[in-house]
């Protein structure tokens, strides 16, 4: 399993970071020991101080694919959840200044937490998604903001790499990002739903 992660998709979110909006997918990567399952605790690393969260619509890869074109990339997946890219901000703040690649910030074990996957036959489109954290909302987010389509996405993806089942693209975050501490609790939404959820310890 590979997890692809899309950086700086909503426009907004670049914006929070002072970063530039990018004119093709972000991506990096982050291996299958990134995976925290929902209900598992999220336990803080000791190597930073400013961990963050990050919101995302997270897509399954249900067949294997290269080279896709937009107009056939719809039938690659077929369910989709909530996630969390958990960042080192610190660090990775650090990596940016010194040129660095910043997979240590974003890759780390645990770093990909994912809840509940659901058809995407039982929801309509766009993706409508909110992450509270302690019981308060802290990011809405709309598919239909993203910068770069769920199509473009992995048509962009298969272009580079082979796409396989099982497969894990985070498709990127709206703005509202910001610090976890330990006790805290993170829970992903759609309408009333509930996909995710993350105790950090």
């Amino acid at each position: 399993m590979k997890i692809f992660c899309i950086g700086r998709n909503y426009v907004e979110h670049a914006k929070e970071l002072n970063n530039p909006i990018p004119e093709k997918p972000l991506i990096f990567i982050k291996p299958a020991t990134a995976v925290t399952r929902i209900q598992k605790p999220f336990y803080y690393p000791d190597f930073t101080k400013e961990l963050h969260y990050e919101g995302e619509v997270v897509l399954k890869i249900n067949k294997h694919g290269k080279h896709i074109e937009e107009r056939f990339a719809h039938k690659y997946f077929n369910s989709f959840t909530l996630g969390l890219d958990f960042t080192a901000r610190d660090i990775q703040n650090e990596c940016k200044k010194k040129g660095h690649p910043w997979e240590i910030a974003k890759s780390f074990d645990g770093s990909a937490a994912i809840g509940d996957f659901v058809s995407f036959k039982d929801f309509e489109l766009p993706i409508n998604f909110t992450i509270k954290k302690n019981k308060e909302i802290v990011q809405t987010g709309s598919t239909q903001d993203m910068i770069f389509s769920f199509s473009k996405i992995i048509s962009y993806i298969s272009s580079i790499f082979t796409l396989q089942r099982g497969d894990l693209i985070f498709t990127g975050t709206p703005a509202g990002v910001g610090e976890l501490n330990i006790g805290d609790v993170i829970e992903g939404f759609i309408g009333d739903q509930r996909l995710l959820y993350c105790k950090i310890k």
